[in-house]
C-alpha cells in the first residue's frame, strides 16, 4: 500500500512534516500543504459552514473515515516504506543537523528557522470500521483486536498505539480507529538518510516529549491508550466525574461514565510522547559516523512553543527587524514559511483547549508585549470537554499593544469552523511583509547557542 494513502493527512506529524518540506523546498502552505485539489476544495468550506450544525458534524466524520484504511488492508501497511516516503519529501542536500523524534509545531517552526529536517518518531494510521459507540472504549479495543495483531505482526520494528478519545476525537472515531506506530528501531531510509544527508561532524537532535498516559496492553508491542492530551486528564477519563457525566448526558449517552479498559502501565503518549527504545540504535549510529548527538526534552508539546518564539525574535532583532507581530497556529492550522518571509514571530498552540490557551496566555504575561497578535483555531467539530470558548481567546488578544485578530476563524461558527482550515493561510498570507526581512535560513551555528534555552541536554 502505498505511503500517502496509509499515514492520515489531517495529522500533527504528516502536516509538520509536509510544510516543513515545503519551506525547505521554498514554498508556503496553502490548505495545509495538500495541494491543489485540497485549496479548491477548501474554497466550497465556507459553504459547510452555514450548513446545520448535524449536517457540519457528519461531513467530518465521514471526510475521516474516507482517509482511513479497511482493516482487510491493514496487514499491507508498511511502516519501513513510510520512512522512506517522510525522507524523499525533502530537498536532497546536506544540512548542518537533523532533528528526529517526537511531534510538536514548535519543533516545526525551529528547523524551518535552521533550514533542517524533521523525521517523526510516530505516525497515524487510521483504520476503517462499520462503527462503534465511541463511549465504550472497552468494545472498540476487543473489536479491533485482530486489524492490531495485522499491523503489528507485520511491522516488527515499531509498536502500536491505538488511541480512543471520545472526548475530542469522538465524530471520527465512530467509523475509524486511531492507530499511532512509532518506531522502536531506526528505519533503514532514515539510517540512509542520515548516512547521505547529514554533513560530516554534523548534529542528530533527539526530540524528546515527556509527556505519558495511562495504557493497557493489549498484545505483543501494542497498546491501548483511552483518552488524550487535551482538556482533562487521564484519571477523569478513567474514573469520570461530573464533566463527563453532563458531557455525556449532552451527547445522548446512556452512560454515566465512559467504558474503558483497566491501566496496567503508563506509556509515551500515543501523539505526542517519545519512545526512548529509538536511542540505541541513534547512539550507535553517530558513534560510528561522528555525528554529535543532543537531546532536546520538554515536558509538553507546547512547552516550547514560548522559546521558540522568543528564539525567531532574538534572530529578527539582531537583523534589525521589529520582532513585534506574533502568528499563532493551532494544531494542523500551521505554515512555517509565512512567518520568516513576512517577519512574523510564530507561536504554536497545541489545540484549542483550555490549557493550550492558558499556556499561551502565561507566555503573553510574561513576555515583551507584541503590538499585533494574529490567531488561528483549529476546529474538532465538537464542544468537548476542556474547550476554551471564543471568550477565552479573546481574552488572549486583548495582549496585544495595538491589535488583536483572529486569523480566518468564523467565531459564530467555532468549534465546527471548519473552513478555517484554508482560511488560516490565506488570511495570514495577507499580511504585510517586514521591508526588510531577515534572512530565512539561521546558521546552524547560531542556532546551538540559543539551544540551551530550549532545555536542550545530553541523551542518558
Amino acid at each position: 500500500m502505498r505511503p500517502n494513502r496509509a499515514i492520515a493527512s489531517f495529522d500533527s506529524a504528516s502536516t509538520f512534516l509536509r510544510v516543513l518540506a515545503r519551506h525547505l523546498h521554498g514554498a508556503d502552505s496553502p490548505a495545509l500543504g495538500l495541494g491543489p485539489a485540497a485549496r479548491t476544495a477548501s474554497r466550497l468550506l465556507p459553504l459547510v459552514n452555514r450548513m446545520p450544525a448535524r449536517a457540519r458534524a457528519e461531513i467530518y466524520t465521514w471526510s475521516g473515515w474516507s482517509e482511513a484504511v479497511p482493516q482487510k488492508h491493514i496487514g499491507e501497511v508498511d511502516t519501513e516504506q513510510v520512512a522512506r516516503w517522510a525522507c524523499n519529501q525533502y530537498p536532497r542536500r546536506h544540512y548542518p543537523a537533523v532533528l528526529i523524534g517526537s511531534s510538536s509545531g514548535a519543533v516545526a517552526h525551529l528547523a524551518a528557522l535552521a533550514g533542517i529536517p524533521w523525521l517523526p518518531q510516530t505516525f497515524l494510521v487510521p483504520v476503517r470500521h462499520p462503527g462503534l459507540d465511541p463511549d465504550r472504549p472497552r468494545a472498540a479495543m476487543v473489536d479491533l483486536a485482530a486489524a492490531r495483531d495485522a499491523f503489528a505482526s507485520a511491522n516488527p520494528n515499531m509498536v502500536v498505539h491505538h488511541m480512543h478519545d471520545a472526548n475530542q476525537d469522538r465524530l471520527m472515531i465512530q467509523h475509524m480507529a486511531y492507530f499511532r506506530f512509532k518506531y522502536r528501531t531506526l528505519p533503514a531510509a532514515y539510517r540512509r538518510f542520515l548516512h547521505e544527508r547529514l554533513e560530516p561532524g554534523g548534529t542528530v537532535v533527539v526530540v524528546d516529549c515527556d509527556e505519558r498516559w495511562s495504557t493497557t496492553a493489549v498484545g505483543e508491542r501494542q497498546v491501548f491508550q483511552h483518552g488524550a492530551v487535551g482538556g482533562m486528564s487521564a484519571r477523569e477519563y478513567a474514573a469520570g466525574g461530573e464533566r463527563v457525566t453532563a458531557f455525556l448526558a449532552e451527547q445522548g449517552s446512556e452512560l454515566f461514565a465512559w467504558d474503558g479498559p483497566a491501566p496496567d502501565a503508563v506509556s509515551p503518549e500515543a501523539e505526542w510522547g517519545f519512545d526512548s527504545a529509538l536511542l540505541p540504535d541513534l547512539t550507535e549510529l553517530c558513534a560510528q559516523r561522528g555525528f554529535a548527538l543532543e537531546r532536546l526534552t520538554f515536558p509538553h508539546a507546547d512547552a516550547l512553543s514560548g522559546p521558540v518564539a522568543e528564539l525567531y525574535r532574538a534572530w529578527y532583532t539582531e537583523h534589525g527587524v521589529p520582532a513585534d507581530r506574533l502568528l499563532v497556529g493551532s494544531f494542523v492550522l500551521i505554515d512555517v514559511h509565512l512567518p520568516l518571509a513576512l517577519g512574523l514571530v510564530p507561536y504554536w498552540a497545541l489545540f484549542g483547549t483550555k490549557p493550550a490557551r492558558d499556556t499561551l496566555d502565561e507566555y503573553l504575561r510574561t513576555a515583551e508585549p507584541y503590538d499585533e497578535i494574529h490567531l488561528g483555531l483549529f476546529s474538532h467539530g465538537i464542544r468537548s470537554i476542556g474547550l476554551a470558548t471564543i471568550d477565552d481567546w479573546d481574552e488572549v488578544l486583548r495582549h496585544a499593544r495595538r491589535s488583536g485578530t483572529y486569523c480566518g476563524v468564523d467565531r459564530a461558527a467555532y468549534p465546527q469552523d471548519f473552513a478555517s482550515n484554508g482560511r488560516f493561510h490565506d488570511e495570514a498570507a495577507k499580511l504585510p511583509a517586514t521591508v526588510d526581512p531577515p534572512p530565512a535560513r539561521a546558521p546552524w551555528d547560531w542556532v546551538m547557542r540559543w539551544l540551551p534555552t530550549l532545555r536542550l541536554g545530553n541523551p542518558a
